[in-house]
């Protein structure tokens, strides 16, 4: 895709409709929020359900060559720091894309369905990713799903989606199955983005739209954009793939070091032997040069990404990867980069021009998340 082209997501005309402002995200054409605002949505997920398109992100069927499940394995294991020995078939787990020194190239959500492997990516390294795993994985067959996909979050989530199919109810977080929404079967996981209970659902193009309507016809329901999507991440304590995770970040510098099965660390049965391995095991031993934590201000000063993070004597110790006013708690919260050394309880502020607000550094989440365990 050229500089100059712009995807367009299937259910675009229904976002029109009910009168979303777009803007450009990962080379698309996204809605951003709705009349009601971004506070207001952000809101309707945390107190009833909300409903966002997120059909840019990239969904991918993956298979062995010769149909083996035993192919399939060795295969991605050998892409990815995963081990499918006692990971049972209709579950789903999180996962890295590495590179060779254990930077994030993308994080992944994969679903085992015993032949098959259901996986998604993030919408700006969709094509990156495929590319890489084709060569990565000689041995299988990669193939994009072209389908809609949405993410119904929060705490009515669950009986809007049984009103349509009962087996919602029994799904549990991070599980996998086919529902039958008016008509269509849709693969679904109890999972999402913004810290809610909630599921994705990878709608059939034929049938998105009226599933979308479906959904949508529902009075708890609200339809919600990008906006407050990255707003409930953040008060999640959720990574941000280009932001707070990079390919010049690593699974422990960011906090996502239980996305390394034991068995693939240092004296595990399968150790190693994913990309970048050496770099990370090592620093599981050792200990990151810098690590991803998440800081809070009592100050009413906006603190955005970019912004540098100061010692008491003015020495720049780091730098905010996500930042904004927290709707929930109505202060700002943040993702930064911390140098190792300065993780040892030092008075922090941060450069917002000529302000200096103070900061604290708290655990994520930010506000608790509510999953369906």
């Amino acid at each position: 895709m050229s500089g100059a082209e712009v995807r367009h997501i299937p259910l675009e005309a229904l976002h029109r409709e009910l009168g979303a402002k777009f803007g450009p995200f990962a080379g698309y054409e996204m809605p951003i929020q709705y009349p009601a605002g971004l506070k207001a949505e952000h809101a309707a997920t945390r107190e009833r359900a909300g409903l966002f398109d997120v059909s840019h992100m990239g969904q991918l069927r993956i298979r062995a060559k010769d149909g083996s499940a035993a192919t399939l394995a060795r295969g991605l294991e050998a892409a990815l720091p995963v081990d499918f020995d006692g990971w049972a078939p209709g579950l789903q787990k999180y996962s890295l894309l590495l590179n060779d020194a254990g930077g994030i190239e993308d994080d992944l959500m994969l679903v085992n369905l015993g032949d098959e492997v259901r996986m998604v990516v993030n919408a700006g390294n969709r094509d990156a990713d495929f590319a890489a795993l084709v060569a990565a994985c000689p041995t299988l067959t990669i193939e994009w799903v072209d389908a809609a996909l949405v993410a119904l979050q929060g705490p009515a989530a669950e009986a809007v989606l049984a009103a349509l199919d009962p087996a919602a109810a029994s799904m549990t977080f991070m599980q996998a199955r086919t529902l039958a929404l008016d008509g269509a079967a849709c693969f679904t996981t109890r999972s999402g983005y913004t810290g809610e209970d909630g599921y994705e659902i990878s709608l059939p193009l034929e049938a998105a739209e009226r599933v979308a309507r479906r959904l949508l016809a529902d009075p708890r329901v609200a339809p919600v954009g990008l906006g407050a999507r990255d707003t409930l991440r953040l008060e999640a304590g959720l990574p941000l793939h280009g932001n707070d995770i990079s390919p010049t970040v690593t699974p422990v510098e960011a906090g996502l070091a239980f996305a390394i099965p034991r068995s693939r660390r240092s004296g595990g049965g399968k150790a190693g032997g994913f990309p970048g391995a050496a770099t990370i095991l090592r620093q599981l031993v050792d200990g990151p040069p810098r690590r991803l934590v998440a800081l809070v201000s009592s100050e009413p000063v906006p603190v955005r990404a970019h912004a540098a993070i100061l010692d008491a004597s003015d020495a720049t110790v780091g730098e905010v990867t996500s930042g904004t006013v927290s709707p929930t708690l109505g202060r700002p919260v943040m993702l930064a980069l911390l140098d190792a050394a300065a993780l040892d309880g030092r008075a922090l502020r941060a450069a917002v021009r000529d302000k200096r607000p103070t900061l604290e550094r708290v655990q994520a989440p930010f506000v608790p998340k509510r999953y369906k365990r």
